[in-house]
């Protein structure tokens, strides 16, 4: 089935099915409704396909095949891919594809097919991997396969009859912990934490005896330091030692307990029995360390989830708690920013995209590459769910089309960890006679957060233009457009003194000159323009592999630092001369004087 998406047919998916059936098919893409169909700790790489019957008296020979194509950055072994049927009462059911082909006949693309009983709105998700097993009478020591560090044992008689176990592992990172750490100092004295473990028991039998999970839980680096050293004393003074034992044993003894106590960690269980009770510390349940960071302890309820913290001091149960809501939430989002960059060639075009933070670098990199480019530059990053939407419009003097017709509208990016939302628009001055007083038109780019409890459940999702008016922006961008010259009928006698035309004649000779100057390698600090060394880091960042965009900003900040009374070429020439460059001083020089700007 082929979509039109951008004055382009693209594949929406593929459908193995009668032929009878197959022309009673009806497909479309509607990503617009993807906030509907991801929830916490699932991330889309597909688009979304709506697939409907165009004939409601037909019926269809179920079950049929749907292949649809995805692309998943990154996976790892505690992730894996389903397919996710929404129904129009969004009624969701989890598929296990049944292939993961990379070719549908001689289309290459990666694709999830599942075979289908029913028709809906499916989509393709990175879901935590689910473990499931059940566990006898007999008992059960069950090691998981998304890591066998963990386990979970079960002495007969746990359960009075068999009972199913769903579990989910969230791995946390060492650096979200560090991040955490770093912005409330009342955290200091988390060392890390274990995974977080989901656990489901539909049979919600209670326990007749306890259980025993095993987990890792990074060790203190600094308790591993100082037994390293610790070890390397007990090397160096081993014969003391054996002599000193043979006079004093006790002294000796109680010596190595107390270096050891010094090196002691605090261990404790969080939890909640249900998502409506919240997260409490189990403060009777006793954890024991086990060796290579790994600890064990006992459980004797049904926990929905929990996780193990290690302290390096005792904290307060209070900041234990919002250490684990904090921890919760930093796992379902993401940190991300809001980039609008300009078309170099055409000011008048210019890209809003948003990206994760940890991937800023590359995505400016790759803007760069197409030609686009700053200022204003990216928001300050911000938190962002799987789902969660940004949606923006313009204020001030200037107003954007996707299209080139219909100006002044809302825009909206919906935003998902593995792809990649992105909106080319166009922009104008609402008034060509406002901002008078300035050589350029401006305006604001003003986006607001959209949560997905705010998002209303239909699969339509228009976008209101004053719905916002009560709500604050999460950022803003200024941006300006330069002024067009107006031609205006005069007598001859008459001379004109554009200002608009000066700043277009310097653009090029400016523009000319980092061409020339970057020919020959020549170096920022080399030009010995009177700039502050933040221009020069700015400039750097703006354009890391492009001399002669870093030399071309550089003469441009330069120039808006001189008043308008300065007589520019002088001075350029003067510099130019300075750096070694007489030759470009005079070619200069005779460019302006006699108005060759090409």
């Amino acid at each position: 089935f082929l979509v039109e998406e951008s004055g382009e047919n693209k594949v929406a998916c593929f459908i193995k099915a009668p032929a009878i059936a197959l022309e009673n098919l009806k497909c479309k893409i509607v990503n617009d409704a993807s906030s509907l169909v991801v929830d916490d700790s699932e991330e889309l790489v597909s688009n979304v396909i709506s697939v409907e019957c165009s004939d409601y008296e037909k019926t269809i020979p179920f079950p049929i095949n749907i292949a649809i194509p995805f692309t998943s950055c990154f996976r790892g072994n505690y992730r894996e891919i389903m397919v996710k049927l929404t129904d129009t009462n969004f009624q969701s059911h989890y598929l296990t594809p049944i292939s993961l082909e990379g070719y549908q006949g001689n289309h290459k693309e990666t694709f999830a097919e599942v075979k289908i009983y029913q028709l809906g709105v499916f989509s393709v998700l990175s879901c935590l991997k689910k473990e499931t097993f059940t566990v006898p009478k007999v008992g059960l020591l069950q090691k998981l396969s998304v890591d066998c560090r963990i386990s979970f044992c079960y002495d007969p008689e746990t359960f009075s009859s068999p009972a199913p176990m769903q579990l989910k592992i969230q791995p946390v990172e060492p650096s979200l912990v560090s991040t955490l750490k770093a912005r409330h100092d009342m955290y200091h004295s988390v060392v890390s934490t274990s995974a977080l473990v989901y656990v489901q028991h539909p049979s919600a039998q209670p326990f007749n005896r306890s259980i025993v999970i095993t987990l890792p839980c990074p060790p203190n680096p600094e308790k591993k330091r100082q037994g390293d050293e610790t070890e390397h004393a007990r090397a160096i003074s081993a014969t003391m030692k054996r002599v000193a034992t043979a006079y004093h044993p006790r002294a000796v003894g109680a010596s190595a307990r107390k270096k050891g106590e010094n090196l002691s960690d605090t261990l404790k269980l969080l939890g909640h029995r249900n998502k409506e009770e919240g997260w409490k510390v189990f403060d009777d349940v006793i954890i024991q360390n086990a060796r290579n960071g790994l600890v064990s302890f006992e459980l004797n309820e049904h926990l929905e989830s929990f996780v193990v913290m290690r302290l390096s001091f005792v904290l307060e149960n209070t900041y234990l708690l919002l250490f684990a809501q904090a921890l919760e939430e930093a796992l379902c989002s993401t940190m991300a920013n809001v980039i609008l960059y300009r078309k170099r060639e055409n000011p008048y075009k210019i890209v809003v995209l948003l990206s994760a933070s940890k991937e800023l670098t590359c995505e400016l990199q790759n803007l760069h590459e197409e030609g686009y480019f700053g200022p204003p530059e990216p928001t300050q990053q911000f938190p962002l769910r799987e789902g969660e939407q940004i949606h923006f419009r313009f204020r001030g003097n200037i107003f954007a089309s996707e299209n080139g017709k219909d100006f002044g509208q809302v825009y909206r990016l919906i935003f998902h960890s593995q792809r990649k939302p992105r909106l080319e628009l166009h922009i104008k001055e609402v008034d060509e006679f406002g901002n008078h007083s300035s050589p350029h038109y401006k305006g604001t780019a003003v986006f607001y957060k959209i949560t997905r409890e705010m998002i209303t459940k239909k699969w339509e999702q228009p976008l209101l233009y004053g719905e916002y008016q009560h709500q604050s922006p999460l950022c803003k961008l200024a941006l300006t457009l330069p002024k067009h010259e107006k031609l205006i009928n005069r007598p001859r006698s008459t001379k004109i003194i554009s200002s608009d035309s000066s700043e277009a004649v310097w653009d090029s000779l400016l523009y000319w000159l980092a061409e020339e100057l970057a020919e020959d390698n020549t170096s920022l600090l080399a030009l010995c323009l009177p700039v502050r060394r933040s221009v020069l880091q700015l400039v750097r960042l703006k354009c890391p592999d492009n001399l002669t965009h870093q030399i071309y900003e550089l003469l441009c900040c330069w120039k808006k630092t001189l008043p308008r009374s300065a007589d520019k070429q002088q001075l350029l020439s003067h510099y130019l001369r300075k750096s070694g460059r007489s030759d470009l001083s005079e070619e200069l020089r005779f460019k302006w004087q006699n108005e060759v700007f090409t």
